[in-house]
């Protein structure tokens, strides 16, 4: 199983992401492994595609959460949960390597991963993730 992250489900659902063929086409060679789906991801998808400094055309937030729906409940998704253990390993994450308030979401989402399971993650930018040695990014290709 792959846990997903915001800036992969953004070039997947994002027509004029300069990496949403890419991501199209690693979903699909990934898609028999399973994907790992976390509550913040779906959170953060939904604030991201409807802002409108973002994107010409941000969705409305009807079709966002449509979207978010759709993944979430996705038959080749596993919703995933942070948990005690992902809490206790993100505040070890964030004081042992020192990480300010601007890695507070990826260490998050890192430990949350790691804590159900999962060690590998589908993301345009593997520098993310390249920190924690349990959690191994799977890095979308850019054109």
């Amino acid at each position: 199983m792959i846990g997903i992250d915001t800036s992969f489900l953004l070039a997947f659902e994002v027509e004029e992401h300069p990496s949403h063929d890419s991501a199209r086409r690693t979903a699909r060679e990934y898609a028999d492994e399973g994907f790992a789906l976390a509550p913040q991801v779906v959170t953060e998808l939904t604030r991201v595609v409807t802002d409108p400094r973002r994107f010409e055309q941000p969705l409305a937030m009807r079709d966002a959460l449509a979207r978010a729906t759709a993944w979430w409940n996705g038959s080749e998704v596993t919703q995933v949960q942070v948990t005690a253990a992902a809490m206790d390993l993100f505040l070890i994450c964030m004081q042992l390597y020192e990480l300010g308030r601007k890695r507070l979401l990826d260490t998050m989402l890192a430990a949350t991963y790691k804590a159900n399971g999962v060690s590998l993650v589908l993301s345009s930018n593997w520098r993310d993730f390249a920190l924690f040695p349990a959690v191994h990014p799977v890095e979308i290709p850019t054109p």
